[in-house]
Order: structure tokens, then C-alpha cells, then sequence
């Protein structure tokens, strides 16, 4: 037996004891956390320093060190994150409907745990913590698997989370870090039926895409994110012009960051004029079309067809002119990842045809695609942006890591 099937045979022997364990042994143990990851804060920082610090002499783009680098303040705000979880209702026991049919049985609905969540993901730390607390207060045991740009801050974590369920009376392995990083552990992962129940990766196009292929355990889809932001002929361009630079440079490296931008040919001239000396303040390469850079000029380069599909998470923006909000939709709908879009316009039935056309998890009216978060959603923390449109879709919270089973009453009912 590999010491992969070891701990996913650990897992499968703590989800029996988590699925049982009531919302107030498991709010005592998110708490019991929180109070850990804040008195051991500097051994969090310290492996992260080490991590940056070997990411830095191999190479990595400032963009992606973003994505690995944790400070007090990303630590406060994961701690306050978890305590947020707290704060919300647990849906495991809920139940969503109960009947009496006609020959007596009373049959009803009820939320239950998944069971055992592993989780792939790339140089983001901070997902093993938010990871952690919302399997653990939706019932969930997690597995996870992070890249190895961010091992010693996921096991310095990992640790710190481990010691906290013990003191609060709950199995360790409710969360486990695969302590191997290679591929060819990453690839056991995705095949370790009989004991994962559900997969899900959190990282680039190329690692969900090859997670969904490969896996032989069911898969969640997440975060893939060519995201794009279209000016209307209605726009306010200011508003646009703030809310693209908002999208873009706030943190280019994350899913909800926006990735193109779509210009009605009547007011791209004026918008460009606005957005540049945004972008600039990040130097931001813009790829363009003809007609848009028929207006940058120097200032743009030439886009390829494949910048049309492409999530850089950097700071570059592909630019394209469109006719018309129809043909705006259209791009979206056969270059979009199904995401996070948005329209900037003051014309409610553009606005309104463009929510009900756009096809992807979460449409924006004259507001920044960097919203589309489970924080900002009220959802606490997220498990990932599912970009699929089976069970759960957008940012996945609380229920959104549950299943259901029908529990069913009955007087000596036969059949």
C-alpha cells in the first residue's frame, strides 16, 4: 500500500467521525484554528519567506509570487475568514423538503457531507486554510495537494490546523497535505477511487484541464478564468475606465481578474483615451486588434488568435473593437471560460439581454468582475469558482459542498 492510499484510507476513517460530529464540535474547532494560525503567525511567515525566497531564484513572474506571498495582514485575513465560517448556518442536516405520500410514507430530503474532498491546487497558500475550514464545517474531510512552489507554507499550515482539531477532540485527518509534489503523486490522486468521493482543481487552464481528463474520481471544475469586460456605446466611460483597471491591475494573478476587453466601435477612441493612462500605471501590454490598434498605435501590439482564449494572470489585456453589444455577447459566449463578465452601460435592456445571453457563472452590470468571490458573495470563504453547470456553479460555499439523501418514514409500509 502507497502512502497515498494510507492517507486517503485515514481520511475515509475521519469522515465517518467528522460527518457525526455537530455543528458546535465542529465551530469549536474552527475557532480552535483561527486562535493557532494567529499565536503561530510567524512560523507561517517564516516557511513562506523561504518559499518566496527559493520562487524568486527560479524564476517566478511577480505575478504568481503575489499568488504564493502570505503577510500579517493575508493572515488576518484568512483568520478572519475562518471566523466567518463560523458565523454560518450549517448545512449539514438541513432538510429541503418532506412529503407524505399517499400510501403513508413520510419521505424527506437531507443535506449530508460529500465525504472526502481532495484538492489540487497550484502556489496559493492561502486556499489550503479557506480549503480546510469550509470542508471542515460542511462535514467534509480535505486532502490537499499543493504545488511545490508553496510546500513549506501548506505544511506549516497544515500543521498548525492539525494540532488545533486535536485539541478540540476531532481527528487530525480531517486535513492532510500530500507530503510528495511530484506528478506522478498528483496523478495516484485523481486515481484513488474507494477513497476520494469528489476532486477539484484550483489552478491554470492547464492543470483543470488535465485534471478533468484524467481523473477517474468525480471532478469539479473550477477557476479556469478569461474573463472579459464589454464598453457599450451607452457606457459611462469613466466608470468603465475605473472599473477595467480595477479588474485588470488590482490582482491580475486571480481567476476573476479580467483578461480582454470588448469596445463599441462609437466610443473606443474615447475610451482608450481614459483607460491607457490607467493601465500605464502598471505598464500594462495591451494586444490588440487592427482597429483598436489602428488608435493605440505604438502604444499596443498585434494580437494572435490565440490571445482571444488565453488567461494570462499578468499584467496584459487583449483589446477588440465590436459593431455591437450582439456581437460583444457572441465573443464571449465562444471565447469565455463561463467565468465572470461584465457590461459597462447605462441602457437597462442592453444590460438586462446581455445577463440573460452571456453564458457563464456570474454576469455583471457596470461593476468589476473581481467581485465573483465567496466573501464578497456572503459566502464566507470558497472551496473555488465552479465554471461547470452541474451541481454547483459560480463560488462554492457551505451547501455547495454537500450532497443530499432521502431519509424516509414509515408504519410497516410493503411494496
Amino acid at each position: 500500500m502507497t502512502a497515498l492510499q494510507q492517507q486517503g484510507q485515514a481520511a475515509k476513517a475521519a469522515a465517518f467521525v467528522l460527518s457525526t460530529a455537530g455543528t458546535a464540535k465542529k465551530n469549536a474547532a474552527l475557532e480552535a484554528i483561527a486562535q493557532a494560525l494567529e499565536a503561530r503567525m510567524p512560523e507561517v511567515l517564516t516557511a513562506n519567506q523561504q518559499d518566496l525566497d527559493s520562487a524568486q531564484t527560479n524564476g517566478m513572474r511577480p505575478a504568481m509570487l503575489d499568488r504564493l506571498r502570505l503577510n500579517e495582514t493575508r493572515i488576518a485575513g484568512i483568520v478572519d475568514g475562518i471566523r466567518q465560517v463560523i458565523t454560518l448556518p450549517d448545512p449539514i442536516g438541513k432538510v429541503d423538503k418532506m412529503e407524505t405520500r399517499p400510501n403513508g410514507l413520510i419521505i424527506g430530503r437531507r443535506r449530508v457531507p460529500l465525504g472526502v474532498i481532495a484538492i489540487i491546487f497550484e502556489a496559493r497558500p492561502n486556499v489550503t486554510a479557506d480549503a480546510a475550514a469550509l470542508c471542515l464545517k460542511s462535514g467534509n474531510v480535505c486532502i490537499l495537494r499543493g504545488g511545490k512552489e508553496a510546500f513549506r507554507s501548506n505544511s506549516a499550515l497544515v500543521s498548525i490546523m492539525r494540532d488545533a482539531l486535536k485539541s478540540a477532540g476531532l481527528p487530525a485527518d480531517c486535513i492532510s497535505l500530500v507530503q510528495n509534489t511530484s506528478r506522478e503523486t498528483a496523478n495516484e490522486l485523481m486515481h484513488l477511487d474507494g477513497c476520494v468521493d469528489v476532486l477539484i482543481p484550483r489552478g491554470g487552464a492547464g492543470l483543470i484541464r488535465t485534471v478533468a481528463k484524467e481523473a477517474s474520481v468525480p471532478v469539479i471544475r473550477t477557476g479556469e478564468g478569461v474573463c472579459h469586460i464589454y464598453v457599450d456605446a451607452e457606457a459611462s466611460l469613466d466608470m468603465a475606465a475605473d472599473i477595467l483597471f480595477n479588474a485588470k491591475c488590482s490582482r491580475p494573478s486571480v481567476c476573476n481578474a479580467v483578461e480582454c476587453v470588448l469596445i463599441h466601435e462609437d466610443v473606443a477612441a474615447a475610451f482608450l483615451e481614459k483607460a491607457v493612462p490607467l493601465l500605464d500605471r502598471h505598464n500594462v501590454e495591451l494586444r490588440c486588434d487592427e482597429p483598436s490598434l489602428s488608435l493605440l498605435g505604438e502604444r499596443g501590439v498585434l494580437a494572435s488568435e490565440s490571445d482571444w482564449d488565453a488567461e494570462y494572470d499578468d499584467y496584459i489585456l487583449a483589446v477588440r473593437i465590436v459593431k455591437s453589444a450582439a456581437e460583444a455577447i457572441d465573443f464571449i459566449n465562444a471565447h469565455g471560460t463561463g467565468h465572470s463578465e461584465s457590461i459597462i452601460t447605462r441602457n437597462y435592456f442592453t444590460a438586462q439581454h446581455f445577463l440573460d445571453a452571456v453564458d457563464a457563472a456570474a454576469v455583471y452590470v457596470n461593476a468589476s468582475t473581481r467581485f465573483t468571490d465567496g466573501g464578497e458573495f456572503g459566502l464566507g470563504a470558497e472551496i473555488g469558482i465552479s465554471t461547470q453547470k452541474m451541481h454547483a456553479r459560480g463560488p462554492m460555499g457551505l451547501e455547495e459542498l454537500t450532497s443530499c439523501k432521502y431519509v424516509i418514514y414509515g408504519e410497516g409500509q410493503v411494496r
